[in-house]
C-alpha cells in the first residue's frame, strides 16, 4: 500500500522561526552510534553492554522548556533497536514516543532520528530502549529539562547537579535471559550507580565518586533505571530536601533516605554541612534481605574537595527493606507544590482535581497467567501481544483494522481464562479518567503512562471498592508519570486525557513488560485539525501491513502543536 505524505507536510520551518523567535528555544542536535562493548560492565568477566557513543550510561539530554530535540540514533545493533522518553509528553505527537506501538524499529545497520519537542514540561527524566529486553544491557541514560529563565523555582540555584542513575544489574548476557524467562526467577547481580559497581567491590573497577565544597547545596536528579528492584537511596551523615519529581515540584520535606520505585526520578537537595571528609552514598533492595558487603548494596561516595580520609564507619542504616507502612506513609507525603510554576509562571496548584466530574474509571489488575503452556503476565488476564504493525500506524492508515479492535479488552474486570491479546483502549479525549492499578502479586510492581503526567490520589491495601475514594487525596495529589504498587494492594491515579494519540499504559518492570503486562490508551478526536495532533512525519519508517520500513531519509523538524 502506497501513502502520498506530502499531503501531510506543515510549514514547520515558520513554527520554528516564530518558537525560536519567541521562547528563546533551541534546537538540540545529537547523533548517537549504538553498540555493543564488552568492555563497560562492571564484573570481571566480559559482558555484552550497550553503549551510546561509546558511553555507558549514556548522555545527558540537557534540555530546558519548550527546546527542539531531535536524535539521530545509528543502530549498529545486531537487531531492531527503539528508544523512549521516560515521562516526555510528545504533546500531540505519539509518532516520536519510540515503544512498539507507536513507532517501526530501527533495523541493524541503519539510522532514524526522532524529532520532539519538550513542550510545557520541566524536571528528571531517562531514556532507554524499549524492545527486545534491551534495557537489561544498558542503554539508558539521562534527561534534564530545565526552567526557562523567566520562570521562578522555588529553592535556590545550586552550586552543581548530580546525575545518579542507579538500578539493578545482571551478569548475564541479556539474550541469554530473554530466551529463559518463562522459567527465570534469577534476582540480579548487582546495584550500579552510574554503570559503577559498588565501592570496595574490586580494586580493578571504578566506583562513583561525587565531589562537592563544603558549605555548598547541590542537586541529586536520582533515578531507578533498574528493571526489578525498588531501593532506598540515602547518604552517610546528610539529610535531603525532596524538591522535585518527574516534571512536578513538591513541597519540600526533609529525609534521611527515599524510596525509589523502577522507573521513577526524583529531585533532592544536600547540602555539604558535614566535617571534610568522604561519606557513603548507599541505595539498598526493598524486598530482599541483603548485608552491607553484598553487591546488590549499592556504594558510591561523597568526597569533600579538602576531605583527607577515605570513606569509614558502617553504612548509614535506612528502613527495613519489608517495611511496607514506611514506603507507603513516605509516598503520601510527596505532594504537589500547590503555590510555585513548574513550565509556566501560573502555579501548579492552577490545575487541581478537587472538584473534577470523572468520565470513565478503568481498574486494571496485574497478575501472571499460564498461556497454553507459557509463562506470562497480563493485565486483567490479557497478556499483550505485539502485533507486526504498529498500533499507531495501523489507527492513522486504517482505523485500526486487521490490527486491532476497541471494546474488546475488559476495563472493570478480570477475564475468567488468560488470553493473547492486542488491547487497546478507546479513551474520552478531554475527559477526566480514573485509573486504578491493582497488584494480585506478592512483589512490588510500579506502571507507567506515556504521554501524561498522572495526579496519584491514593494508596490502599486490598481490593479497591468505590468506597475507597474516601480515603483519596484531592487536594494536593503530586503529579508524575510512574507510580508504584505495593504487594497486594492498590493505587489510584486521575489523568486528563488532551493529549491525542496512541499512548503505552505499561508495568516498569522489564519481566513483567515483555511478557505482556501492557496496555494502549487510544485518545481520539474526530476533528481532523492537525492542530488537534501531529500528521506522521516525514521520515516515518513503515512495516507489517504497510510494507518494509523505508529508507531514513533527512530529519524533518517536528510537528509543532500550539
Amino acid at each position: 500500500m502506497q501513502f502520498t505524505m506530502a499531503s501531510f507536510v506543515w510549514s514547520t520551518l515558520a513554527f520554528l522561526v516564530v518558537l525560536l523567535a519567541t521562547t528563546n528555544a533551541e534546537v538540540i542536535d545529537l547523533r548517537w552510534d549504538v553498540d555493543v562493548n564488552n568492555a563497560f560492565g562492571p564484573s570481571s568477566s566480559a559482558q555484552p553492554v550497550i553503549t551510546i557513543n561509546d558511553k555507558f550510561p549514556g548522555p545527558l539530554i540537557n534540555s530546558t522548556t519548550n527546546d527542539i530535540v531531535r536524535v539521530n540514533v545509528f543502530n549498529n545493533l545486531d537487531e531492531p533497536l527503539l528508544f523512549t522518553w521516560n515521562g516526555i509528553q510528545q504533546r500531540l505527537n505519539s509518532w516520536q514516543d519510540g515503544v512498539s506501538g507507536t513507532n517501526c524499529a530501527i533495523k541493524p545497520g541503519t539510522n532514524w532520528t526522532y524529532a520532539f519537542v519538550v513542550k510545557d514540561q520541566i524536571g528528571t527524566f531517562t531514556y532507554f530502549p524499549s524492545i527486545n529486553y534491551q534495557k537489561l544491557a544498558g542503554g539508558f541514560g539521562p534527561i534534564r529539562v530545565n526552567n526557562r529563565i523567566v520562570i521562578n523555582v522555588p529553592f535556590a540555584k545550586p552550586e552543581a547537579e548530580f546525575d545518579l542513575l542507579i538500578g539493578d544489574w545482571s551478569f548475564t548476557d541479556y539474550k541469554a535471559i530473554r530466551s529463559r524467562l518463562e522459567a527465570s526467577t534469577e534476582v540480579p547481580d548487582m546495584i550500579l550507580i552510574n554503570g559503577k559497581a559498588p565501592y570496595g567491590y574490586s580494586t580493578s573497577k571504578p566506583y562513583e565518586s561525587l565531589g562537592v565544597t563544603k558549605g555548598k547545596t547541590y542537586r541529586f536528579r536520582v533515578s531507578n533505571v533498574g528493571s526489578t528492584l525498588s531501593f532506598n537511596f540515602r547518604i552517610q551523615n546528610h539529610k535531603m530536601v525532596v524538591v522535585e519529581t518527574e516534571g512536578s515540584y513538591t513541597n519540600q520535606i526533609t529525609l534521611d533516605s527515599l524510596d525509589v520505585h523502577v522507573g521513577q526520578s526524583y529531585s533532592v537537595l544536600v547540602t555539604a554541612d558535614q566535617d571534610d571528609a568522604d561519606y557513603y552514598i548507599v541505595a539498598t533492595p526493598k524486598m530482599l534481605n541483603t548485608t552491607d558487603d553484598s553487591p546488590l548494596v549499592a556504594k558510591g561516595v561523597l568526597h569533600y574537595t579538602e576531605s583527607g580520609s577515605r570513606v569509614s564507619g558502617p553504612l548509614p542504616t535506612g528502613p527495613d527493606p519489608w517495611d511496607i507502612e514506611f514506603s507507603v506513609n513516605q509516598a503520601r507525603s510527596i505532594r504537589w507544590n500547590m503555590t510555585t510554576g513548574a513550565a509556566r509562571p501560573n502555579p501548579q496548584g492552577t490545575f487541581n482535581v478537587s472538584n473534577v466530574t470523572l468520565t470513565e474509571t478503568i481498574i486494571l489488575h496485574g497478575l501472571q497467567a499460564n498461556i497454553q503452556g507459557s509463562y506470562r503476565y497480563a493485565v486483567n488476564n490479557i497478556s499483550y501481544s505485539t502485533p507486526d504493525t504498529p498500533l499507531k500506524l495501523a489507527d492513522y492508515y486504517v482505523n485500526g483494522s486487521g490490527v486491532y479492535r476497541l471494546g474488546e479488552f475488559p476495563i472493570h474486570s478480570v477475564n475468567e481464562e488468560a488470553a493473547y491479546g492486542v488491547s487497546v483502549v478507546n479513551a474520552t479525549h478531554k475527559g477526566w479518567h480514573e485509573i486504578i492499578f491493582q497488584n494480585d502479586l506478592s512483589s512490588m510492581d510500579s506502571w507507567h503512562l506515556d504521554g501524561y503526567g498522572f495526579y496519584v490520589v491514593g494508596f490502599g491495601d486490598g481490593e479497591w471498592t468505590p468506597g475507597s475514594r474516601d480515603s483519596y487525596n484531592l487536594y494536593d495529589p503530586v503529579v508524575r508519570s510512574t507510580v508504584q504498587v505495593y504487594p497486594g494492594g492498590w493505587t489510584a491515579v486521575y489523568v486528563f486525557l488532551d493529549n491525542p494519540g496512541m499512548w503505552n499504559l505499561r508495568s516498569q518492570h522489564l519481566k513483567r513488560w515483555y511478557l505482556g503486562q501492557e496496555l494502549y490508551i487510544r485518545v481520539h478526536d474526530d476533528d481532523p485539525n492537525p492542530a488537534k495532533e501531529n500528521p506522521p512525519p516525514e521520515n516515518i519508517l513503515l512495516c507489517g501491513e504497510f510494507g518494509e520500513p523505508v529508507a531514513p531519509g533527512s530529519a524533518p523538524e517536528p510537528q509543532l502543536g500550539w
